[in-house]
């Protein structure tokens, strides 16, 4: 019996391991913390709500006062940190709004950790969830490894790197048993519009152009969010205290040649005569400081752990696809902001 919190679970990879941990361990009550800002959305748990291991509160994870009251009436055995602003784009309009969330919400969660904690860290983890951007850019060739140096080139990769420097120091000065994770990017169902993927698959959808930016040359190592849900259930329970571990889909593809791909399966699925989903694309002004190209090794947490991803990417885009145009009504509700009325209809203004 372990109660296990994670912070962020309302959002796009924080449902999918909200899901499978209620599913897969129904002796572990798992507590869900998320406030419920643009990105978290109670819809995405509808199916898992009302299952007796699950208990959702609605709260800030810079907020020390909710942060201690949720400590105080629960001792957990761990924390799988997800919560975080995550958009790039965003964090070049508004920094100081992920420098309090992802650096200030990150370390209000290991005070708090580490002042429950204090005389019995057996069997207790922090899981940290980061991301690869962290390292910077590479060139055309390299892979980032667990030992690359650190050289964020966004406001929000620059908190990120901030948030897994005060994970590894309170590991170190105060013995705080963590461990780290880092993955490339994510897609598949429930992700929010603003990301590239639903947002081309809804405007294709609309016949709304599809923005690439510059040339479409930068290129993404992309993972199912399914796999690296398992990959994180795998770090948390068989993970070496104080390690981290590089999650990628070893799925090397440039923006162009993705979208032309999503281009592709969207025409087939719709019916539509080939190439007509691809006139739709249209070439916007870069984004500013655009990393060229991300890339992990994967293969300590394949070597040590025996994780592996479960998807080829063509039948992850394709069942992506299929997701998106199956409950296009969940995308109508985002962006009409429908579905921030959902946690007042479930849970009443409390």
């Amino acid at each position: 019996m372990k109660t296990i919190l994670i912070t962020g679970g309302a959002g796009f990879i924080g449902s999918h391991v909200v899901r499978l941990l209620v599913n897969k361990y129904p002796n572990y009550k798992i507590v869900n913390l998320d406030a419920l800002t643009y990105a978290g959305n109670l819809e995405n748990l509808k199916d898992i709500e009302h299952y007796k291991n699950y208990e959702f509160v609605k709260g800030d994870i810079t907020d020390q006062k909710i942060v201690g009251r949720l400590f105080g009436t629960n001792k957990f055995d761990g924390i799988i940190h997800l919560a975080a602003e995550s958009h790039v784009d965003r964090s070049i309009a508004n920094p100081m709004e992920f420098i309090t969330t992802n650096i200030v919400g990150t370390v209000t969660l290991l005070n708090a950790a580490r002042e429950q904690w204090k005389n019995a860290m057996d069997g207790k983890l922090f899981y940290h969830v980061s991301t690869d951007e962290v390292y910077g850019s590479l060139g055309e060739t390299g892979l980032f490894t667990e030992t690359t140096p650190y050289d964020p080139r966004s406001p929000y990769s620059a908190s990120k790197a901030s948030s897994d420097h005060l994970v590894r120091a309170y590991h170190h000065t105060f013995g705080l048993p963590v461990v780290i994770s880092n993955c490339s990017n994510n897609y598949g169902p429930n992700q929010f519009p603003e990301k590239l993927l639903p947002l081309a698959i809804n405007n294709i959808l609309h016949n709304k152009p599809i923005p690439v930016y510059g040339k479409g040359d930068n290129i993404r190592d992309w993972l199912y969010v399914e796999d690296h849900a398992a990959a994180i259930d795998l770090i948390f329970h068989k993970g070496k205290i104080g390690e981290t571990y590089n999650i990628g889909g070893i799925n090397e593809w440039k923006n162009i040649d993705l979208i032309n791909l999503l281009c592709e399966i969207m025409d087939k699925e719709l019916n539509r005569p080939q190439g007509s989903s691809a006139s739709l694309i249209t070439y916007v002004k870069d984004r500013a400081g655009h990393d060229l190209r991300y890339a992990i090794d994967s293969s300590k947490i394949m070597t040590e752990l025996g994780w592996k991803p479960s998807l080829q990417f063509e039948q992850g885009l394709a069942k992506t696809v299929k997701w998106y145009l199956a409950n296009t009504e969940w995308m109508q509700r985002i962006i009409s902001g429908e579905y921030e009325s959902y946690y007042s209809k479930q849970y009443g203004d409390r």
